[in-house]
Formats: structure tokens, sequence, C-alpha cells
């Protein structure tokens, strides 16, 4: 009895489990806690979600990112949605997310509470900076009328 061996290449094996993942799962959405957060001059942005059992790179492409109302970053809890894809150079599969929001806070109040921080950080709400705000003069009580037409209404 004779048993033959299916031996792969690394690149088939590679080319079949890209086919199965991107088939399987061309949308989902992952919920996780972003860590080792990277932003490159290219705008695109890689990082890692994670759980308390695994975790799964993620990479955010310029052209998705600006819509992101908020600024992801490390520790941050979030809800990604996006496609999964095989990056065959390294075997590898990473998360292309089309859309990330933020887990709790909405968007527009997260990224709220980025400014005021960023601001608070430069000292721009220390009292030392405040000043008092100008007077101004009261406004002319004076009635004046301007007319425009001699048949116009304010003229009869």
């Amino acid at each position: 009895m004779s048993t033959a061996r299916a031996v792969l290449s690394v690149s088939e094996l590679t080319r079949r489990l890209q086919e199965t993942l991107e088939e399987r799962f061309p949308a989902v959405w992952v919920e996780g806690e972003i860590s080792n957060f990277r932003l490159y001059g290219s705008g695109h942005a890689y990082f890692t979600l994670k759980d308390a059992e695994s975790q799964i790179r993620a990479v955010l492409f310029r052209n998705r990112g600006r819509r992101i109302r908020f600024e992801p970053a490390d520790g941050l809890h979030v809800m990604a949605f996006g496609s999964i894809e095989v990056y065959p150079q390294r075997g590898e599969y990473q998360l292309v997310i089309e859309l990330l929001e933020p887990k709790g806070l909405g968007a527009l109040q997260l990224a709220f509470e980025q400014l005021k921080a960023r601001l608070q950080a430069e000292g721009l709400f220390d009292q030392a900076r405040k000043r008092e705000l100008p007077r101004m003069a009261p406004p002319r009580r004076s009635p004046r009328a301007s007319v425009t037409s001699t048949r116009s209404a304010a003229s009869t």
C-alpha cells in the first residue's frame, strides 16, 4: 500500500489560505483595543487590534482615515469594519479597515475630548492666560432711516 504525500510549496499554501480567508471574510466587524498604533508620513496607520485572548494586525489607509472624526490611539476600544487580506510576502493576514468607530463615547464626543485635552496640555485654559473682555460702546438710540426711492412706502 503506497500513500502519496500531498506536498505544497509555501507559495501554494499561502495562496490557498489567501483564497479561503478573503472569500470567507470579505466584510466583517471586529471589536478590540488598539495597540502599537503608528501613523506614517504616507497617511497610512498600522496597528494591532487585541482582546484578552488574541490579536490581529490592522491597517487604515489614508483615504479611509480621512473619514474618521477622532484620533485613534493606543488603549482606545473600537469597532472596526473591513475585510481580511493576506499579505503573501510575509504569510500574514490583516484587517484592512474601511470604518472605525469608538466603542462607548460617540465619535464627535471623543473628538471634542481629545481636542480639549490637547489644548489643556498646551496651557490654553490656564487662568493666567485669560484676559478681560473689552468693553463695548453702548448702542446708539437715535432712529435712522434710509430712503431709497421717491415712490417707496417710506416716503408716503
